[in-house]
């Protein structure tokens, strides 16, 4: 089960809107077992997770995760979260296989 993390903020706005879109995108495929959670900047830190997706401008709060970090330009952009998404994923397969 892969743990994905969705962060802004106050966990509420673009963690829940990424939380959706990844969700979708990961039901689209039976192969892959994810949990999407979004969550604060306060708590992102002790919620252990393997891939954080967040906003570009949220750079600077997540660059020292140990996690794959997606940083995503344009929420509203489909197509830039599926395949950012997908392609963290992949790597995060490649490490685990």
């Amino acid at each position: 089960m892969i743990e994905i993390a969705t962060v802004c903020g106050m966990g509420l706005g673009s963690s829940m809107m990424l939380a959706n879109q990844i969700r979708n995108m990961v039901d689209e495929d039976p192969n892959v077992q994810a949990k999407v959670q979004p969550v604060d900047l306060g708590s992102f830190k002790s919620q252990p997770s393997d891939i954080v997706v967040t906003t570009s401008g949220m750079a600077k709060n997540v660059q020292d995760s140990p996690s794959i970090v997606v940083l995503i330009d344009n929420l509203i952009d489909k197509n830039e979260v599926k395949t950012k998404v997908w392609a963290a994923i992949d790597e995060y397969n490649a490490k685990n296989s």
